[in-house]
């Protein structure tokens, strides 16, 4: 039986308070986005015990697990694969839990997480999606699981 939604955002702002706690230099030295999600995604496996927690996960069973998205903020139309940050899933069957679209107050990509997160509800069955936004630099000290959590919604 999957979490309700107030136990899955729990667990999630459990697991970033102990990045926070343990990783937060992390933030500070403003380090590559991939290296901050494996450090959040290690402690959400300890909140989801019962699950499968993954980054960069492109696999739906034996085919990949991409979204093909066209960028809106410029003017590129071509498609763009692309792959969750992290996912909370049951390996090699269509249980997703959570998807996860990670940035850094630094970044400028185009593509918006949130049209992301939803094509990831929409075309995987994701129950939970959340974009999380990481506070780096002279901002990491400003780092709270209640502003830098958002919960997505079809």
């Amino acid at each position: 039986m999957s979490p309700e939604r107030e136990e899955v955002q729990r667990r999630l702002f459990s697991a970033y308070k102990t990045f926070l706690k343990r990783d937060r230099v992390l933030l500070e030295l403003d380090v590559n986005e991939r290296s901050l999600t494996h450090k959040l995604a290690e402690y959400l496996q300890a909140e989801f015990t019962d699950w499968d927690v993954d980054c960069e996960y492109n696999r739906n069973g034996d085919i990949p697990k991409r979204l093909q998205v066209q960028t809106t903020v410029t003017d590129d139309t071509d498609a763009h694969t692309v792959f969750p940050d992290i996912i909370v899933h049951h390996r090699n069957t269509k249980k997703n839990l959570v998807v996860i679209e990670a940035k850094k107050t630094s970044s400028t990509r185009a593509v918006a997480d949130t049209e992301k997160l939803k094509a990831f509800i929409a075309e995987y069955g994701y129950q939970f999606a959340f974009a999380v936004v990481f506070p780096v630099g002279p901002h990491a000290s400003d780092a709270n699981p209640s502003t830098d959590i958002t919960e997505v919604m079809v």
